[in-house]
């Protein structure tokens, strides 16, 4: 039994340190700023520990080496960030239809391609959920703290396995980058989950590698056991050893991997609300957003403007009940939607919310962190009019550049 510790510790360090306090024993990886340091301390950590560290000769064989290391029951991690992030989107699908659990990390950086290597972005959000082909299940979890990205990698790693599906942890330059004092529970206070294992014996026949019981979650024996299963990428029935186009086969086997999930909603989904009682003017942010947002409602409080955050510590599934219940309150007037990109989850949040309440949208996309003063702004316009969920943002400094833009916004 350790004790608590206080450190001093980097989002990159604390997400490594999380998934290795959850059991994390393989971390095959590639480096890409500004995730890097998550590589690094795997590989230092890793074998103190009896696990193995990889560097792989791209991001490709990263996430398939994590893919092999989880079918032979590690609990596995990678880490990577944009570009790396598009290279893994194919074998992410595989995981998903093999249902084998894995860990991977998005430090999220300004983009389209190399873009700016060490800038934050928030813009794979939409990739998080979209970027594998298919109709396919995710869970993906956004950090907003150092000490998060410590709980939120020991949770990341109990989900995968409770559910046997790939978890994304949706980070970013500043939270992987900035340091905070963290306390770290002792190794008791940490809960740990396992995959569901087979209640047969190898030399039975009766094991179905993809049979599951009211959990919609089938028992995964570890490769190596002497178990006879065969993980099958094709659409395949609870013997997985053929590739089917059974239609119902089809459709009951994309049901359970959707199913799983939404049947555990409650364990699955989290958020967090700030001063929403009586809040007329809701922020909706996350990730290291939610931390501008929320000093932003203090500052708007300090000066008798009734704001409140609703934070999603989990993208997907998205918060939609929690925003429909939030939109509906009478007394919201609308729901500000700031984040690092030119304008992403404001889309479902106007899915859930549109109905109800003027949805809008805030966006930030110049690599830097946005201010509260920005959001601030933001509100005041919202209140006075000025701001409306028809209007589109035009960003100042590229106006003040460019004064042909001028022409073309008009």
């Amino acid at each position: 039994m350790s004790k608590q510790v206080r450190k001093l510790l980097s989002g990159n360090e604390a997400t490594a340190e999380g998934g290795i306090a959850a059991g994390v024993r393989f971390f095959a990886g590639y480096p890409i700023s500004p995730s890097t340091e998550i590589a690094e301390v795997m590989a230092r950590r890793l074998p103190e520990v009896g696990g193995k560290f990889i560097q792989m000769e791209d991001e490709i064989a990263s996430i398939t080496a994590c893919i092999g290391a989880s079918l032979t029951g590690a609990k596995t991690m990678d880490a990577t960030s944009g570009p790396g992030f598009s290279l893994k989107a194919e074998n992410l699908g595989l995981a998903i239809m093999l249902e084998a659990p894995l860990v991977l990390v998005d430090v999220q950086r300004v983009g389209p391609s190399t873009g700016i290597a060490t800038l934050p972005s928030q813009g794979d959000v939409m990739m998080a959920r979209w970027g594998t082909h298919g109709d396919h299940p995710i869970i993906a979890l956004a950090p907003w703290s150092v000490e998060e990205c410590f709980r939120m990698a020991v949770q990341a790693v109990n989900l995968s396995e409770q559910f046997r599906i790939p978890v994304l942890i949706m980070s970013d330059a500043i939270i992987g980058y900035m340091k905070e004092a963290v306390t770290l529970p002792s190794a008791d206070e940490i809960e740990i989950v396992n995959r569901p294992r087979p209640t047969v014996g190898p030399k039975e026949k009766t094991y179905l590698p993809y049979g599951a019981d009211s959990t919609l979650v089938p028992p995964m024996a570890n490769y190596g056991d002497g178990y006879h299963w065969y993980a099958n990428s094709s659409v395949h029935d609870q013997h997985g050893f053929e590739a089917t186009a059974k239609n119902d086969e089809a459709e009951y086997l994309l049901w359970r991997l959707h199913a799983k999930l939404a049947q555990h909603r409650p364990e699955v989904v989290f958020s967090e609300n700030y001063m929403l009682d009586d809040a007329e003017i809701v922020l909706f942010a996350y990730g290291s957003v939610a931390r501008s947002a929320l000093a932003a409602a203090h500052t708007a409080r300090e000066q008798g403007i009734k704001v409140g955050l609703l934070r999603p510590k989990t993208l997907w599934p998205f918060v939609d009940q929690e925003v429909k219940a939030i939109a509906r309150m009478p007394q919201v007037k609308a729901i500000l939607v700031p984040e690092l990109n030119m304008g992403q989850m404001v889309i479902p949040v106007r899915e859930a919310a549109s109905r109800y309440t003027q949805v809008i949208s805030l966006p930030h996309f110049d690599g830097t962190l946005i201010k509260p003063t920005k959001i601030l702004k933001a509100i005041n316009d919202v209140l006075t009019g000025r701001l409306t969920d028809d209007d589109e943002y035009t960003p100042p400094l590229a106006l003040s550049r460019h004064p042909e833009l001028v022409r073309l916004s008009a």
